[in-house]
């Protein structure tokens, strides 16, 4: 992008008009580029089975959790390790999930874009949030 680096050639109508035409060329390429890393961002899905093969999860980009398989496996097991099982399965979901969201920001705003840094930040926040205290799949039982 050019850049106007005085007084009198940014009052020059040429130069302010080549200035602002790369300026909204340089926006309209960022924008692009967000608009495509939101899209990724909107079709990832992670799916994950817990070491044991007792059950397999799959999450969206946001970490809920839109597909649980349940494998016959699961009768031999207290429900409790089975509970267990899932949140495992749950936990290495969303930290693939943050891998991938870090690596589609990079590849679609750049390694050096402070947006991507700030998306794959956040992304990486929300997907590897610790799970609730309540939840009676993963005390210690």
């Amino acid at each position: 992008m050019s850049e106007v680096s005085d007084t009198q050639a940014f009052l020059d109508p040429d130069a302010s008009r080549e200035y602002l035409r790369s300026w909204k060329e340089n926006i309209d390429r960022t924008a692009a580029r967000a608009a495509e890393m939101s899209e990724q961002m909107e079709r990832l899905r992670v799916t994950t089975r817990d070491r044991n093969g007792l059950a397999e999860v799959t999450i969206d980009s946001a970490g809920v959790l839109v597909g649980l398989k349940l494998t016959d496996r699961i009768r031999g097991f207290e429900p409790a390790v089975v509970a267990r099982a899932v949140m495992s399965a749950l936990r290495e979901a969303r930290a693939t999930a943050a891998d991938r969201a870090h690596d589609i920001a990079v590849e679609t705003m750049g390694a050096d874009s402070l947006s991507a840094r700030t998306t794959a930040d956040r992304m990486r926040q929300t997907l590897e949030r610790p799970d609730g205290d309540n939840d009676p799949g993963e005390r210690g039982d």
